[in-house]
């Protein structure tokens, strides 16, 4: 057969058995529901989505009880507003399979009217979890430190400095700067991959450190942000800083070679846990940092109340 030849199909093949293997291929396939009786008619990707055996009987009740709280809510908010204003919706839905595999869905529906009242839903359902793995992982590079795995300088500004002020990252208990010293130093005797090492360490004794924090992310170089959330009193945030840079003064150890760093740090507490000044509190938190700097190292400074409110 020549790359010219095109083969027919038969007619039987032609049309909608083309279009099921087209959207098989793609993982899509198509639903609908009786909304007089709930009964649901599948085609066997939509099974295999589900992992159910193709065939089965399924009732609505179980299949609902596969999908994780929040897309529960979602899907059953959208279902009821289209069934009453007899129009579509989509959504992308996180369910449970019966072994316990969490998969993505893409859902798309349309609703089939007789006499001014739905009486079918009908669409497509995509799996979609190769598809936000990637979304996912490019994410995670747009917002996260390549060398340390924290939030990146675009993150700490785009949810916390340069947040709206009516949306805030959270209830604030206080922002924390820490700034690495001696980093220069190691950076010099050792090489970058040192240093790399170091800030990585670093990191890691942070994230240990305030496992409840709103965000940790590094800002600069050797420097880094926490967020703490609301709620501890002030005698706990000095002691938990007190302690934190007790453990980044402790050696760290590269290719058998003890890395001598600490840290300062500068605190601004907020005044207001859901409303504040983010600049504002930057600005305090980095006077304070300045100040334990010139006090030495590992020390830490607290900005004053009122401008950090």
């Amino acid at each position: 057969m020549s790359a010219r030849e095109i083969v027919a199909l038969p007619r039987s093949h032609q049309g909608s058995d083309l279009h099921a293997r087209a959207a098989a291929l793609a993982g899509i396939g198509a639903w609908e529901c009786d909304l007089r009786t709930e009964t649901l008619t599948w085609t066997s990707v939509v099974f295999d989505l589900f992992g159910i055996a193709g065939g089965s009987r399924i009732d609505r009740r179980d299949i609902i009880g596969m999908y994780c709280e929040e897309s529960r809510a979602e899907l059953e908010r959208l279902r009821s507003h289209a069934i009453e204003h007899r129009r579509g919706f989509s959504l992308e839905a996180r369910i449970y399979r019966p072994d316990g595999e969490m998969r993505w869905m893409r859902l798309t529906a349309g609703t089939t009217t007789a006499s001014g009242r739905s009486t079918h839903l009908y669409g497509t359902k995509q799996d979609i979890t190769d598809e936000r793995a990637r979304w996912e992982a490019l994410r995670r590079l747009a917002e996260q430190d390549a060398l340390t795995g924290l939030s990146n300088r675009g993150q700490f500004q785009t949810r916390f400095l340069h947040a709206p002020a009516a949306a805030p990252i959270g209830p604030l208990g206080a922002l924390l700067l820490f700034d690495v010293d001696g980093f220069k130093q190691v950076n010099d005797k050792w090489g970058h991959a040192a240093g790399d090492a170091c800030l990585a360490k670093v990191a890691a004794r942070l994230s240990a450190g305030f496992p409840d924090a709103l965000m940790i992310a590094r800002i600069g170089g050797d420097e880094f942000a926490v967020l703490t959330r609301a709620g501890p009193p002030r005698w706990s945030l000095d002691r938990a800083v007190r302690k934190q840079l007790m453990m980044l003064a402790e050696p760290m150890v590269w290719r058998d070679q003890l890395l001598d760093v600490s840290a300062s740090a500068g605190v601004a507490p907020a005044g207001n846990p859901g409303a504040y000044d983010a600049e504002a509190l930057f600005a305090a938190a980095d006077a304070a940092l300045y100040c334990a700097k010139r006090a030495g190292r590992s020390t830490y400074r607290t900005a004053n109340s009122a401008a950090a409110a």
